[in-house]
This record gives C-alpha cells, sequence and structure tokens, in this order.
C-alpha cells in the first residue's frame, strides 16, 4: 500500500532514498507563525526581554570603565598610579560583572522555561490535531512518519524555541550598545572595525539557504527512519520476516537509510564551518588592526590616549561574542524553518469530516434505526475515478434487529460497516441514524452510541483491566467482570496469577486470538451501546469457543441493533435479515429460510462452505 510499487518497501538503492527527499513545503507567513508561538507566554516573555535589555546596558559600562581605570587610576596626567580611583574602578567593574551573571541565569532560567513550554504544547496540538484527522488519512500515511513529525521535527526546534528570542534581542542589543560605546570611544576605529560586517552578512544569508535545504533532508531521513523501525520492529513486522527469512534485508534496508542519515549529518554540521572559522579569524584580527591604525593616528598628531585604545579593543572584543551568536541565531532560524514548515503542513490539514456547524440531535424514538439510501462510495486514497466500492446500496435495520452482511472477500462488507459510525463519507446517498443523517450529527454523540467488534482485535501494552476499561473509564470492577463474564473471558483471566492486572503484551500477544476478541467483545459490552457492529467477531475462535461466545452475543444484543459481518454462515442463520454482498452491490435479501428456498448466491455460498 505504501512505497510506491511492489517493491517500494524493501528500497535499498541510496539513489532513490536521495532522490525521495523533498525539500521542505512553502508555509505562508513562516516567521510570523513561528513568533506566535509565543503569544500565550506573553508576560515572562517580557520579563526575559527586560533582562536581556538590562544585561546587554551594563554590557556597555566595563570598556567605559576600562578606560577611567587607565585614564584616571593607572595613568593620570599628572603624576602616578591614583589607587583610590583604580580600586573603585576596579570595584565597579566586578560588581557590574557579578549582577550580569546573575541576570543571565535569571534569564537563561525563564528562557528554557518558555521555550519548553512551547515545545510541549506544539507537541500536544499537533497529536491533538492528528487525532481529529479522518480515518483515510492515517490509511495513505506510514506511522512512522507521523511519529518522526511528532518527535523529530518538534525536538528539533526545541533550541530555537528556547533561545531564540533572548539570543537575538540579546546579542542585538549588546551589538548596538558595544558599537555606541566604540563610537564614543573613537569613530574612526569604529569604521576600520566594522568594515567587513556587511560581506558577513551576505554569506550568512547564503550558507543559511544550504543548510535549510540539508535539514529538510535530514528531517525526511529521519521520518523514513522512523517508519522503518515502527514496520519492522513491531511485533507484526519481526513475524513476518522471520516467516519469510527477510532479516538480513530489513538491516540492509535500515543500513542504507542509516548511511544516508549519516552523510546529512554531517554535511549539516559542516557547512557554514568555513564561513564561521572566517567570520572568527576577522574578529579575532581586528584588535592588532586597531592598534597599527591607532599607531598612525597617534603619528599624525590625533591625541588617543592608552586608556582609550584598551577600552576600544575591549568593547570590540565584546562584540566577537553577541556578533558570532548573532549570525548563529539567523543560521539556525533559517534552518529551522524547514522543520517549522513540515509542522505547520500537518497542522493546515484539514479534517475531511468534521463536526456540522449546527449539529442535530437524534431521534431517542428511532435510537437504533439505520438506514442506507442508495449509497455509493468510492475510499478517497484510490482516487475520483476508481471502480466504487459500494454502488446504490439501500436498506433499513430496524431498532433491537439482527441483521448479517454476508458474501465474498472485498465485497463491501466492512466498508458498509465504517460507514454507519463515519469513519468514512459517502460519495452520494445517505447513511441515517436514528432518522437524521450522520453527517449533520455530532461525531462523538453518534459514537456514544456504537459498539464495535473488528476483526482484527488492537489491544494496548497494559493490564487486562485497563483494556478493558478503554471503554468505560469509571467503570467499577464488578462491571467489568460482569462484561467479562458475558463474553466468557472471565474465568480465562482468573486463572492468570495477577488475574485483570496481566499486562497482556505488545498488541496482546500474551493471548490467543480468541481469547483477544472475547475481551474485544468484553469491551464493547462494557460500553453497553443501543448499536452492536461485530466484523467477523468470532472469526480467530476454535468451534467450541465460538459457540459460546456466539450464544452469549446472541443474549447480549438481544436488546440492541446488531450489524454482523460473518464469514462462517453458521453464526447468522437466526438473523433478522441477512443482506448478501457481491461486487459491492446488494445481490439478495432475506431470512435464512427464504434465500436457501430462492436458491441464489447465499446458498451458493453456504453449499460452498459445506464442501470446505
Amino acid at each position: 500500500m505504501h512505497g510506491g510499487g511492489p517493491m517500494g518497501r524493501f528500497s535499498t538503492d541510496p539513489e532513490k532514498i536521495r532522490a525521495r527527499n523533498a525539500e521542505a513545503p512553502k508555509i505562508d507567513n513562516l516567521l510570523g507563525r513561528i513568533f506566535g508561538l509565543f503569544k500565550p507566554y506573553r508576560n515572562p516573555l517580557i520579563g526575559t526581554i527586560s533582562l536581556v535589555l538590562i544585561g546587554a546596558g551594563l554590557s556597555v559600562l566595563p570598556p567605559l570603565l576600562i578606560q577611567g581605570a587607565f585614564n584616571q587610576g593607572l595613568f593620570p596626567p599628572n603624576g602616578g598610579p591614583n589607587l583610590g580611583i583604580l580600586t573603585t574602578f576596579v570595584f565597579s567593574m566586578i560588581c557590574i560583572w557579578l549582577l550580569a551573571a546573575s541576570l543571565s541565569i535569571w534569564q537563561t532560567y525563564l528562557t528554557a522555561n518558555i521555550g519548553n513550554k512551547v515545545m510541549g504544547s506544539l507537541r500536544v496540538r499537533m497529536f491533538a490535531h492528528l487525532q481529529s484527522m479522518e480515518l483515510a488519512f492515517f490509511t495513505k500515511t506510514k506511522t512512522g512518519a507521523i511519529q518522526s513529525r511528532l518527535q523529530n521535527d518538534v525536538g528539533g526546534v526545541a533550541g530555537v524555541l528556547s533561545n531564540t528570542v533572548s539570543s537575538l534581542l540579546g546579542s542585538t542589543v549588546t551589538v548596538l550598545a558595544s558599537m555606541v560605546a566604540m563610537l564614543l570611544l573613537s569613530w574612526q576605529l569604529t569604521i576600520v572595525a566594522l568594515i567587513m560586517l556587511p560581506l558577513m552578512v551576505l554569506l550568512q544569508r547564503r550558507v543559511g539557504q544550504v543548510r535549510a535545504k540539508i535539514a529538510s533532508k535530514t528531517q525526511e531521513s529521519l521520518s523514513e527512519m522512523s517508519s522503518i523501525t515502527q514496520e519492522s520492529l513491531g511485533v507484526s513486522g519481526i513475524l513476518l520476516a522471520k516467516s519469510f527469512g527477510r532479516q538480513a534485508s530489513e538491516v540492509q534496508r535500515y543500513e542504507n537509510e542509516n548511511r544516508n542519515q549519516i552523510g546529512l549529518q554531517v554535511r549539516q554540521t559542516m557547512s557554514g564551518q568555513t564561513f564561521f572559522a572566517t567570520v572568527q579569524v576577522f574578529m579575532s584580527s581586528i584588535p592588532a588592526v586597531i592598534y597599527l591604525c591607532a599607531g598612525v593616528l597617534i603619528l599624525h598628531a590625533d591625541p588617543i590616549s592608552i586608556g582609550t585604545i584598551v577600552a576600544f579593543t575591549t568593547a570590540q572584543a565584546r562584540l566577537l561574542f553577541p556578533m558570532m551568536n548573532l549570525l548563529q541565531v539567523s543560521l539556525d532560524l533559517q534552518t529551522s524553518q524547514a522543520l517549522f514548515a513540515r509542522i505547520f503542513e500537518y497542522f493546515d490539514l484539514r479534517p475531511a469530516i468534521s463536526n456540522p456547524d449546527a449539529p442535530k440531535e437524534i431521534d431517542k424514538d428511532k435510537l437504533g434505526l439505520i438506514e442506507f439510501e442508495n449509497v455509493t462510495f468510492a475510499y478517497p486514497e484510490t482516487g475520483l475515478d476508481s471502480e466504487p466500492t459500494l454502488k446504490n446500496i439501500s436498506f433499513s435495520v430496524e431498532p433491537g434487529k439482527y441483521v448479517a452482511l454476508v458474501g465474498a472477500s472485498g465485497s463491501g462488507k466492512t466498508t458498509i460497516s465504517y460507514l454507519i459510525p463515519r469513519f468514512y463519507d459517502v460519495t452520494s446517498g445517505s447513511v441515517k441514524f436514528g432518522g437524521v443523517d450522520v453527517r449533520e450529527l455530532n461525531q462523538e454523540e453518534l459514537i456514544s452510541q456504537i459498539g464495535i467488534v473488528n476483526q482484527e482485535t488492537y489491544l494496548f501494552y497494559d493490564t487486562i483491566r485497563e483494556n478493558l476499561a478503554y471503554a468505560k473509564p469509571q467503570a467499577t470492577q464488578d462491571e467489568i467482570e460482569t462484561a467479562a463474564k458475558a463474553a466468557n473471558i472471565h474465568d480465562v483471566i482468573m486463572s492468570f496469577p495477577k488475574g485483570y492486572e496481566t499486562m497482556v503484551g505488545e498488541r496482546g500477544y500474551r493471548l490467543s486470538g480468541g481469547e483477544k476478541q472475547r475481551i474485544a467483545i468484553a469491551r464493547v459490552l462494557l460500553k453497553d451501546p443501543p448499536v452492536v457492529i461485530l466484523d467477523e467477531a468470532t472469526s480467530a475462535m476454535d468451534t467450541n469457543s465460538e459457540r459460546i461466545v456466539q450464544a452469549t452475543l446472541d443474549a447480549a444484543t438481544a436488546n440492541r441493533t446488531t450489524i454482523a459481518i460473518a464469514h462462517r454462515l453458521s453464526t447468522v442463520v437466526n438473523a433478522d435479515l441477512i443482506i448478501v454482498l457481491g461486487d459491492g452491490e446488494i445481490v439478495e435479501s432475506g431470512t435464512h429460510p427464504e434465500l436457501l428456498a430462492s436458491n441464489g448466491a447465499y446458498a451458493k455460498l453456504i453449499q460452498s462452505q459445506k464442501t470446505h
């Protein structure tokens, strides 16, 4: 289904892997949306900005104090060093540095707190948004790719969220304050110190564009690695690989993607290193150039003191770290835009199925009534021009009746069960629940009235009790045990050393197929809905268990509307109505005796199962 063809699942060609990696999607107003993430934390952010401004303001004072220490304390115009004045300047500088360090610690705490809260909120918002997406989204998207967006992409922007605002503002103010101090000391030397900055900014933009492209490809590769891990190391994937002896193939697939990831990580690390080395050499060489220029100024009778030269080089040196930080933050912003674009791409997905603006109420007098009126349906992921799975399906189920859907595999039985709780919307026609089109109902209200037992039972890696209580979190132990007894699983559970506190293992693999399905049935019985959908609910059971559970289901569904999808026709002989499907259409319908008497498709299915 995934992978772009029969061999896509096992593609190990590095060239194909590299070709698959794409650039980030284009998102409108990306920077505005990034900074909008900080809006709920406005007050702490104002406090952080205040600390940044104070710290940046303090950073301009030491060079000026150094000038005073040299010109008035060490080398005053008249006489030798003045220890009193020198002590005052030195003490003042120490106090400023201590205060700046304390403010820096406080600022770091606030930025880390805000950044991690923003990241946490972003991750929860994405998880909640994904929960709202329609079923079709998950059938055409790899689980590993979804996990990668939540973990790798959101985690990849953690540093940007934590440090961007404070680093950008703090470094900008520090650079501006240092420039002001340098101008106050000597405008001629300031021109010399800053003459190369425009070139550095242009180089930085180019490096940022390259790194953004690499970052996008890196995240695509991480997404693929997550998909491989999720597919191959899950219980089902491991069983499949061992069954066909494909472990070496899986290792090779992972190794190739890992090699691709290593190459991308190295490229991302090295991109810009030459640029930063050049900037560092340039900034570090400026003091030597300043000394030379100061000598030239002195030779030309420009009165520049030793204190001014030392103070200027100190102020210029303070430019190095914030300037490098500004360039790094700017690069990080450009790089992280690729990650943010991938994140916002998911946020911009709108669920194809959503609640109406003014939902209608279910008619309580018609609760349990299900009606299909000229329903045609084609799965969205197959394309609009594909052959419909269902064609002009019409039938109704009266409240409390038991209706069975039978037919060959692929005839549309399960698809009908998906349309009732509105997992998909019909292509044309309508599905009504309680006399109201399901598209006009609140989804939560609709699903609360329906209990579903799927053919493939899913259990969480948790205790049996928690798996049962998933249907009704507030259920008492007595209610849980009553449901388990009704599904004929209570005695089995109590035979385990820990009873209902037994861990079921990954996807319930510690239990047999029949035991898992009985737990699934008990879970639905605990929910106690007026409508029950059974999708081959007894298919994994042995004959004895099937007979017992079928009798239990018959009793449990006596007063409920029941839609049963059945492969074993012996389980539906007592149904109020049997609908026979073939190639997406209703071939015939009626009771078991009526259909046998007509000697049509149903009779042939019965005869086929008897001969097998």
